[in-house]
């Protein structure tokens, strides 16, 4: 089974083709490939397949190191678009791929870089079904209360500003679970804590469902930035995340763009003893 390890931000994640897989992938399956030390190691999986529907050049699904599908990834669908075009699924700059949370179309604009097209945000869905029109509320972890704006990109953002420079000193892997798992949040939720910095720039830290703490997320980065414009912090706006730098346009219709940078790492193949192992796992 051939792949590409590809990283944006920091944020990796292992491209198949599924016309190329000798198997389904099962949550059992994914869990086990991405595994950092058994496996080859990654944020999750994402599985390109060719699709007869008119005017997609893939669909695109996206599975979790834990075995869960997820929505949508910000640099997961970059990096899936940089891929799609390197390996001539589309000579066009520009095109459409099919993903659970609708469709995405991005707009490359050099070898590395892409604007992604994300629609629009909300901040009311059935993933936060107790709130209200605003979208805010508050939850509770590690014995205290974190205010919250939630936002929906296709996937569930959890949007928490910190002020009076705690940010760094937060401890993401010890509050962030129960914030995930909260009964506020029946399909669970991605959870960003960030403070501004600028008057267009906003540093911003992600735990992400699925997953824990990563170096980056796009749709994270996505919610942070929402979540600032709302509360005056200028459009354009730059999030400064661990990976790096990411770009989020937000319009007075919270129309959303996405741009960023996404990079092949190396190709390879899975071992034949490695592919019976995960033949015998259901």
């Amino acid at each position: 089974m051939r792949f590409e390890k590809w990283q944006a931000l920091g944020n990796d994640y292992i491209v198949v083709e599924e016309r190329r897989l000798p198997f389904p992938l099962t949550p059992a399956r994914v869990e086990r490939i991405c595994a950092p030390h058994t496996g080859v190691g990654s944020d999750g999986i994402l599985l390109l397949s060719e699709t007869e529907e008119r005017g997609f050049v893939a669909a695109l699904r996206i599975f979790n190191p834990d075995g869960s599908e997820a929505e949508l990834s910000g640099n997961g669908a970059r990096e899936a678009v940089m891929y799609l075009r390197r390996r001539g699924w589309s000579d066009s700059d520009s095109f459409s791929i099919q993903t659970a949370a609708g469709e995405m179309r991005p707009r490359i604009t050099g070898d590395t870089t892409c604007t992604m097209d994300m629609g629009r945000a909300k901040l009311t869905s059935k993933d936060f079904p107790s709130g209200g029109e605003e979208g805010t509320g508050s939850v509770e972890s590690g014995g205290r209360a974190f205010e919250f704006q939630h936002v929906s990109i296709g996937n569930p953002q959890c949007s928490i500003e910190i002020r009076d420079g705690e940010l760094e000193q937060l401890d993401l892997p010890a509050i962030g679970p129960a914030i995930e798992h909260s009964d506020l949040f029946p399909n669970r939720t991605n959870v960003s804590f960030w403070t501004p910095v600028a008057e267009n720039a906003i540093r911003a830290r992600i735990f992400e469902r699925g997953v824990g703490e990563t170096m980056s997320s796009g749709t994270g980065a996505i919610g942070a930035a929402v979540s600032a414009v709302l509360r005056g912090v200028e459009s354009p706006v730059t999030v400064q995340l661990d990976g790096g730098e990411l770009e989020v346009e937000v319009g007075e219709d919270m129309h959303v763009n996405l741009t960023g940078w996404a990079v092949p790492v190396y190709e390879g193949t899975l071992s034949d003893e490695f592919l019976e192992e995960l033949l015998e796992i259901e």
